[in-house]
């Protein structure tokens, strides 16, 4: 597997690593059972909004710390309007690039650091807690990537339904039983919904 020079370099010496004291927000996002797990720190300015200090905690591959690293190292001394626009995407080009089976730890890091300026918001009054449903359900479907080529599994097409009723979801896949990431796909789909405390239940049908 290859890897860019800066992948290695942020492997190696990590930028803005370690926990934060007293951080002004926190999200953990990924689970260790399943490889990878982030942790991001932030350090808020009450009055301008802007993201003073930044850190991060890594459990995971070598992809995993340098998206981590790099992430931290966009949104600081950004707003946090302006660090909502930081995707996945723009770490990964900042990285030069990261190997399709790689992708997703890019979208993890993006997805916690979201996480951690929505719970900022939340805990401020500067954001309702959003109700969960269809909609909250697509949109965390598409923070799974399909890892042989390095997109999303709704814009891959591989979600033929979704549902939700009285706190169970409901979603039917287009993988065929020969697909070897069928299991990884099914997996991520539950790490991501679970932590909605709405979600009672979780059946994912396969063909």
């Amino acid at each position: 597997m290859q890897y860019s020079q800066k992948v290695l370099d942020h492997f190696m010496r990590p930028h803005n690593v370690g926990q934060m004291e007293n951080p002004d927000a926190v999200a953990t996002e990924g689970s260790p059972s399943c490889g990878d797990q982030v942790t991001i720190y932030l350090k808020i300015n009450p009055d301008t909004l802007v993201i003073e200090d930044v850190s991060f905690l890594s459990y995971g591959c070598a992809s995993n710390i340098a998206t981590a690293s790099i992430i931290t190292d966009l949104i600081k001394g950004k707003t946090l309007e302006e660090a909502k626009k930081v995707t996945w995407r723009d770490a990964m080009e900042a990285l030069d690039g990261l190997p399709p089976v790689k992708v997703h730890c890019s979208v993890l890091a993006a997805d916690t650091v979201q996480t951690a300026i929505s719970n900022y918001e939340i805990a401020h009054g500067l954001k309702e807690v959003p109700d969960f449903g269809k909609e909250t359900i697509i949109e965390e479907l598409k923070k799974i990537i399909y890892p042989q080529v390095g997109e999303d599994i709704v814009s891959l097409k591989m979600v033929k339904y979704v549902g939700f009723d009285d706190g169970n979801v409901l979603i039917d896949m287009n993988m065929m039983s020969f697909d070897q990431w069928r299991e990884n796909v099914a997996q991520e789909i539950r790490e991501h919904l679970e932590k909605y405390p709405a979600v009672k239940d979780i059946q994912i049908n396969f063909p």
